[in-house]
């Protein structure tokens, strides 16, 4: 049986797992650098800082991403075969408090933690804040249908995501 100390283990080695796949999404799908501009030009339509727009994208997939994982009992072992298709069906699909149930409570990693705060501020403020988090979902899934598309893969999982990260040399 496992303790405590091992279940928390887990759940804290399944968010690093979330947040690595946000990290590494938006390079992947760079990699046709039109798209990049593409997205650019957008978040400057909306309104949306650059940087903050793509920062909050990398956090929305982890959110996404752990909100599925939780809902499926996935390990963190068990998080590399969660589908695509699956975290681009949760970015559109869940409920704000469906995809903030279930985080951890402290993340090892600062950055971690101060990005979830924001997408929790814009959360509870409502309004413009969710308005930005509505477009900024769409946007997300977009990237993960694109990636999902370009893979010679079926039905590609996080798994395959994070294996060509590495063969990129993106940092892991």
């Amino acid at each position: 049986m496992a303790s405590d100390r091992d279940v928390a283990s887990d759940r804290d080695v399944l968010w690093r797992r979330c947040a690595h796949l946000g990290r590494v999404l938006l390079p992947l799908v760079d990699q046709e650098p039109w798209r990049q501009a593409r997205r650019r030009e957008t978040l400057r339509a909306w309104g949306i800082d650059m940087v903050v727009g793509e920062r909050l994208i990398e956090v929305f997939a982890a959110v996404a991403a752990h909100a599925v994982a939780v809902d499926a009992s996935l390990s963190a072992a068990g998080f590399d075969a969660l589908p695509l298709r699956d975290v681009a069906d949760a970015a559109t699909g869940k409920r704000d408090y469906e995809l903030l149930a279930g985080l951890p409570d402290t993340f090892a990693d600062d950055r971690d933690g101060q990005a979830v705060n924001v997408f929790r501020l814009h959360i509870y403020k409502g309004g413009q804040h969710r308005h930005r988090l509505f477009r900024l979902s769409a946007e997300l899934r977009h990237t993960l249908i694109v990636l999902a598309e370009r893979s010679p893969i079926a039905s590609p999982t996080c798994g395959d995501v994070f294996r060509r990260a590495a063969e990129l040399g993106l940092p892991q």
